[in-house]
């Protein structure tokens, strides 16, 4: 008995058979053989002939990559029969026994049979090793450096995170969903995937290009799609026969409490929006990035290629797992049809419900969930001082007004009074409790300007529905940022306040940097102005941001990854950068970012829906997805808060110790890493103490802001002639209804 009936899956892409399918099937086979994969390993049977055969990676290969010739379908072939072969060897060597000391120590040895500048390797002692040196050594001779360091990243990614997925079953934990989706990135081994596409194309994604926003959303939209397609087609076998946790069915059962077949098919409803959500970006996000780099046509092909390749990979995955006995697919429908097919018409209702919000929704106060850290409060006593110094500096750089100017693109958006209610000192004196009063003015500043920003974005370039105004702005912004004396030329001249803002606030901030520090600053900051980009696109044209789209990048309109980046800065470089890039730091501050991303969502809801006519918050995206009603929305959020403070505190007391461990980490260094985990503590309670402090968000000071009345708007405006200013207060009030 099949646990599920599988849904009617979104394909409108058919898949296409390469003709060199029973070369690849015949030579596959060979070379497995060579490599001895049909060889018992510790005394367990892996694969046999057979075992191959009925796998059937040549077809797989051949669905996915229609194109290519036979010897490069060969080699297709054979990386996929490795990792294959690996996953069910770790499966019966490691997982089964639950050796995570063998399996670290297997583990270990394989990087070196990866090197980039293809240099000596040791000498294999098992087919995976041998397996890994014979491809490595036939596939990167002709690939750039940068590929291979990708291509390298994504294969050590995909092993080691095995681990992960052994942990989770020695403790029979299961993951939450943001958790689950990361992770299962590495694991699933698509982003390798989708590495190996660029190399059966025959070009590569220029390297300028590889880690901007379009190409990193194709790259993960991807995956994210074969790893939950996969994920329905396996659950029978993973979670029923081997015990596996690692099953977005199984977490979307464990965290929402639904059935298995109601799981299987919200599953299916996130695999539809993650591949719309790669069709948004293809078609919308990358012939703009394309434009703004100024790619010439070599470039423009192989991106266009890339995107193609990954295309084909979706169709033909899923035709194999139609086909494959290594999966459940008895009674499996085929995808519904093509561009004008049924298939549109029904995965076509998740795009209109991406489309059916009616901005400045009545939805009065949202009620609050109860929220609770386990870390103190502790407040800098420099405070007073901090407060004092927003105030000379808002108003020197003109972001305040006698009263407010909302509406005036080229003035200041605050009042003196709006400046005094949003406390942004409250904010900073908790998240630097123990800085000096300059540190703690500094941080204040940032504060201020990056809040600034993010009021100016929506208000100036989402309400006039100017995306090239709010580009033009974003390079204004970066040239305002210069590194050295040899970009002091290219400064222009502050235009309004929000450039007066950060061009003193950069100088001031890196007057005694370092070089690299600034140029990781620079990115951060570009980093948080390129998803108020991305804000202002959606609002364009109407459009509810996908759910796992809208939880990454929110980190970056929060402005998390400025906070931190400037925490990191007055670390110095003791940390080497491979520990600040590893899982598990990643995870201890992503984990606090989505906590307090999540906890500004539920406080500013009304302001965001209700008065700004923003379509980007939590509540109403998961609302949007599972149609569950505004107050389960907010209780699934509350949920999703709390799995994510349990894992920031689990990676504390556990992995942080652990991961000391198996990396040797040097006690100076691990003193840096647990101070940044006490002050990401520190970061989560002010953050929370300010959002409940300051009226920012409390409906009294929303209808002062928004929704002035007559004699506000006269005041805000002024006529200036007869007839003039009755006409432009009439405006204002019908803008700000």
């Amino acid at each position: 008995m099949q646990p599920f009936v599988l849904p009617d899956f979104y394909m409108p892409y058919p898949a296409r058979l390469n003709p060199n399918v029973d070369r690849a099937r015949e030579h596959s086979r060979e070379w497995a053989d060579e490599m001895g994969f049909f060889e018992p390993q510790g005394g367990r049977h892996i694969w046999d002939e057979s075992d191959l055969g009925k796998h059937d990676y040549g077809l797989m290969c051949a669905y996915t990559h229609p194109d290519c010739d036979g010897p490069e379908l060969d080699l297709v072939t054979d990386w996929y029969v490795w990792v294959f072969y690996f996953d069910d060897h770790f499966l019966e060597l490691y997982k089964r026994p639950q050796d995570k000391a063998g399996a670290k120590a297997y583990l270990d040895r394989l990087p070196a049979f990866m090197p980039v500048e293809c240099g000596l390797m040791p000498e294999p002692t098992n087919p995976v090793e041998r397996g890994l040196a014979d491809l490595w050594t036939r596939t990167v001779p002709r690939m750039s450096t940068g590929w291979r360091r990708r291509f390298a990243r994504s294969t050590q990614n995909l092993l080691e995170e095995s681990l992960w997925e052994l942990s989770h079953i020695t403790t029979g934990q299961v993951a939450n969903p943001i958790e689950y989706i990361e992770m299962r990135r590495k694991v699933g081994g698509a982003p390798w995937s989708a590495d190996i596409v660029e190399h059966a194309n025959g070009m590569e994604v220029p390297d300028n290009l590889a880690a901007t926003r379009p190409i990193r959303v194709l790259k993960e939209t991807f995956a994210d799609a074969v790893h939950l397609r996969n994920d329905l087609f396996s659950y029978q076998r993973e979670v029923e026969e081997e015990g596996e946790l690692s099953n977005s069915v199984l977490v979307f059962e464990r965290f929402l409490g639904y059935s298995t077949q109601r799981a299987a098919d919200t599953v299916n409803e996130l695999l539809t929006s993650r591949l719309q959500q790669f069709e948004h970006t293809a078609l919308t996000e990358v012939p703009e990035l394309l434009a703004l780099t100024g790619a010439d046509p070599a470039q423009a092909a192989a991106v266009t290629a890339y995107a193609k390749g990954l295309q084909d990979w979706q169709s033909g995955g899923h035709e194999w797992h139609m086909r494959s006995s290594r999966y459940m697919n008895q009674e499996a429908r085929r995808p519904l049809g093509g561009p004008t097919g049924l298939g549109t018409v029904t995965a076509g209702l998740g795009r209109v419900r991406q489309h059916s919000h009616i901005p400045h929704e009545e939805t009065g106060p949202l009620p609050l969930p109860t929220l609770s850290v386990p870390f103190p409060l502790r407040l800098n006593p420099n405070l007073q001082g901090a407060r004092e110094a927003i105030r000379v500096w808002a108003r020197s750089t003109g972001m305040v007004a006698p009263t407010s100017t909302y509406q005036t693109p080229g003035g200041a958006l605050w009042s003196k009074r709006d400046l005094e209610t949003f406390d942004f000192a409250l904010c900073a004196a908790g998240l630097d409790p123990d800085g000096p009063a300059a540190e703690l003015n500094l941080g204040s500043l940032w504060l201020t300007w990056g809040t600034y920003a993010d009021d100016y974005y929506p208000a100036v370039f989402s309400r006039g529905k100017d995306l090239p105004g709010a580009i033009a702005q974003a390079q204004r912004l970066s040239r305002l940022m210069p590194i050295d004396e040899s970009e002091l030329g290219e400064l222009p001249a502050p235009a309004n306040p929000m450039e007066t803002g950060l061009a003193e606030l950069w100088q001031r901030a890196t007057a005694t940097m370092a070089t690299a520090h600034k140029r990781r600053l620079r990115t951060t900051v570009e980093g948080m102005v390129e998803a108020w980009i991305w804000e202002v696109s959606n609002e364009i044209v109407g459009r509810i941001p996908d759910p796992v789209d809208y939880v990454e990048m929110r980190r970056d309109t929060f402005g998390a990854p400025l906070t931190m980046e400037l925490a990191r800065i007055k670390h110095g470089e003791l940390v080497p950068p491979e520990l600040y890039r590893s899982r598990v730091v990643q995870d201890l501050e992503n984990t606090a970012a989505d906590y307090c991303c999540m906890l500004n969502d539920l406080f500013s809801f009304q302001k965001e829906i209700q008065f700004e006519g923003e379509r980007h918050n939590i509540v109403l995206v998961v609302d949007n997805f599972l149609r569950c009603g505004r107050e389960r929305a907010v209780e699934l959020v509350a949920d999703l808060m709390a799995a994510r403070l349990e894992q920031f505190q689990h990676v504390i007391a556990y992995e942080l110790p652990a991961f000391y461990a198996d990396r040797a980490v040097e006690p100076p260094v691990r003193a840096v890493l647990d101070r940044r985990a006490r002050e990401l503590q520190d970061w989560i309670a002010a953050i929370l103490n300010w959002h409940r402090a300051v009226g920012r968000y409390k409906e009294p000071d929303l209808y002062r802001r928004f929704r002035p009345t007559r004699a506000q708007a006269v005041a805000i405006e002024g006529p200036t002639g007869i007839g003039t200013g009755a006409s432009h207060v009439d405006d204002l009030i019908a803008t700000q209804h």
